[in-house]
């Protein structure tokens, strides 16, 4: 097992269980590779309370960088590699977020030119996580 947190800081909460189960499966499945936390948090004024001193931090943003699968990992495996406890990743609200979240983040990460519900985003973040530490481990998931 990796030792490594990785947060999903994100403002608003899932209400529909489906959407709910579906990220407890992805959390599920990271056990074995970290420990996956979720803070849901109502409003992006909280966003900076809940960044790690030692965490790399990731904003998703649309006009961040946009990554393969493989990539992400090597991503992720570099970061583990150089000393940080955890990675921080922060979804933000209806709004996104906002340039004073992001200028205090590492990394700026895109999915796509699109924009994504930010419920919907979560279930994707936590596929990727998920993707990326298989690739990581060489398993066969990730196709």
């Amino acid at each position: 097992m990796l030792n490594v947190n990785v947060n999903i800081i994100c403002v608003g909460t899932l209400k529909e269980k489906y959407l709910n189960d579906a990220v407890k499966e992805y959390e599920k499945r990271l056990k074995s590779y970290c420990k996956l936390n979720t803070f849901e948090l109502k409003s992006s004024e909280s966003i900076v309370s809940h960044l790690g001193n030692r965490s790399y931090k990731i904003a998703l943003c649309v006009e961040g960088i946009q990554l393969s699968s493989e990539q992400l990992a090597e991503k992720f495996s570099s970061v583990m590699n150089s000393g940080y406890s955890s990675i921080d990743l922060i979804i933000g609200g209806a709004e996104g977020l906002s340039e004073d979240i992001k200028v205090l983040c590492d990394y700026r990460l895109s999915f796509s030119k699109m924009t994504f519900p930010h419920r919907i985003m979560r279930i994707i973040l936590a596929e990727q996580i998920y993707r990326a530490f298989t690739i990581i481990n060489n398993e066969k998931y990730h196709k």
